[in-house]
């Protein structure tokens, strides 16, 4: 069975020759060089041959041609962190622009995102591109702390910069659409939870903008997912986005995966933790959480994945077990 034919089937809830299976990570290093990053990107679909691919840039991608600087500083995930901030008060906000993909860090990802579509493009392995939602983004140039007092205290100002990073993403992603292999995107938001601010905050500031930048992608790309970060997710906020699959980590709860059966439309991407079972357990474990996994959703509407943003230090077994791990369900 071929990938897409694979992905497609397993998001309708239709019988597959085995679950799809995707891992992910940063590249911290080779991420400030788009074409370092592209044969880091290549080279690892071409050693564990995953279902589907997804680009994965520094994560200040998008606001780096604001002034937003940024370093590595060996946090295992890959994550570099923010050295310098360029929202300071909340009129700042009035004055972001959208920036254009044509040049800067957006044009170098498309040109990225060209190179590892082309390549893999003849191998079925469909590209996504990882995307901040517009919230991520204003935190980033401001800091968490600062987004979320003006989004309570400087609601219309704060919206105004939204709306603008909102243009910018869709710009950007627009920019990709003739790229060949380039099948959907990926799109990162983790203020969708309990511990960070209320449903009715969230769908009132944040989910506007995750909609305008779903409805606003090309019709030919047909495998779309959003992750949900957070120790308390409000899944139920995105069950009318169109999508095709939802990431988080699936092990806050132990009947995640069978409850998201019955509550949503599209298929759940997780059953494995980035920490517990990929970074500190063991191939028998990894085999054993896939095999619950599949039980749990009765091997449907589900694709095999980890539960976050991935991490560099893995073991290399570990990785092998979860290709290992798909197949022996088979």
């Amino acid at each position: 069975m071929q990938k897409r034919e694979r992905l497609e089937r397993a998001i309708a809830g239709e019988a597959v020759d085995r679950a799809p299976v995707a891992l992910w990570r940063h590249w911290p290093g080779d991420d400030q060089r788009y074409a370092d990053l592209a044969r880091s990107s290549i080279d690892f679909q071409r050693d564990y041959n995953w279902d589907f691919v997804r680009l994965m840039p520094s994560r200040a991608y998008q606001v780096v041609d604001y002034g937003v600087q940024d370093y590595w500083g060996g946090d295992a995930r890959g994550m570099r962190k923010i050295s310098k901030r360029v929202v300071t008060r909340s009129l700042d906000w009035t004055e972001i622009r959208p920036l254009s993909p044509t040049r800067g860090h957006l044009l170098q990802q498309a040109q990225c995102a060209r190179i590892v579509g082309q390549a893999l493009a003849s191998e079925g392995a469909p590209v996504l591109q990882t995307v901040y939602s517009p919230l991520i983004q204003a935190s980033q140039m401001a800091g968490r702390e600062k987004t979320l007092r003006d989004m309570r205290v400087r609601a219309d100002r704060l919206r105004s910069g939204l709306n603008q990073l909102t243009e910018s993403s869709m710009r950007f992603l627009d920019s990709l659409k003739q790229i060949p292999g380039i099948a959907g995107v990926f799109l990162v938001t983790e203020f969708a939870s309990h511990d960070c601010m209320s449903e009715t905050e969230y769908r009132l500031t944040v989910l506007p903008h995750l909609r305008s930048i779903l409805d606003g992608l090309p019709d030919h790309w047909w495998l779309n997912i959003v992750q949900v970060g957070g120790r308390a997710p409000m899944l139920s906020l995105f069950n009318t986005l169109p999508i095709q699959a939802l990431n988080w980590d699936t092990g806050i709860e132990s009947d995640s995966l069978s409850s998201a059966q019955g509550a949503f439309r599209f298929a759940a991407c997780g059953g494995l933790s980035d920490d517990e079972h990929l970074l500190k357990g063991t191939p028998t474990l990894i085999h054993d959480a896939i095999r619950e996994a599949l039980k749990q959703t009765e091997s449907r509407r589900l694709i095999v994945s980890g539960s976050g943003a991935g991490r560099v230090n893995l073991p290399l077994s570990n990785m092998r077990a979860v290709r290992s791990g798909v197949e022996a369900q088979s």
